[in-house]
Parts: structure tokens; C-alpha cells; sequence
């Protein structure tokens, strides 16, 4: 997937970024902190994977879908295709 390539410093930013929330989650659940601080901790890191997730899906729509180089309909319909299956899966 040549686009995440290109995007690779800011995709592994924000992967860094959740690794951080996932692991303050930890803490405070070590920690045996209060449902609201785990609660806020779980709202930021599903609001953190949400953010990577629409980045990616923006970036595949551009080269894969909407890219005007593409003028094979098979190649775009592949893209589309591709989409939806990741979206149906994500929303489960």
C-alpha cells in the first residue's frame, strides 16, 4: 500500500500516540483508579483509533478510488470493494 508508505511518520505518530493511551489506560487500571479515569482513558483511545482509521480510509479513497489516473473501472470498483469490506468489519 504505496500511500501509507508516503504517510508513514504521521500513521506511526499516531500509532505512537495510542500505544501511549492504551498504556495510561493500564496504569490507571493498575492502579485502581476511579471508573470516570478509565472511562476517559477508553473515550480517548477509541476517539485516537478512530482518527488513524479515517486517515487511512481518506488516503485510500484518493489513490485507490477518486484518483484520476485510475481510468481502469475494474481497478476502482476493486478499490471500493476493498473499502466497504474494512468498513463493514470496523463498524461490527
Amino acid at each position: 500500500m504505496g500511500h501509507t508508505v508516503r504517510e508513514k511518520a504521521k500513521l506511526l505518530g499516531r500509532v505512537r500516540r495510542l500505544r501511549g493511551q492504551v498504556e495510561a489506560l493500564e496504569r490507571a487500571l493498575e492502579a485502581e483508579k476511579g471508573c470516570t479515569e478509565v472511562l476517559h482513558q477508553i473515550a480517548a483511545i477509541r476517539g485516537a483509533t478512530n482518527a488513524l482509521m479515517t486517515e487511512v480510509i481518506e488516503d485510500h479513497v484518493l489513490t485507490h478510488i477518486a484518483n484520476p489516473s485510475i481510468t481502469n473501472h475494474a481497478e476502482r470498483a476493486l478499490g471500493a470493494e476493498e473499502l466497504i469490506d474494512v468498513v463493514r468489519t470496523y463498524l461490527k
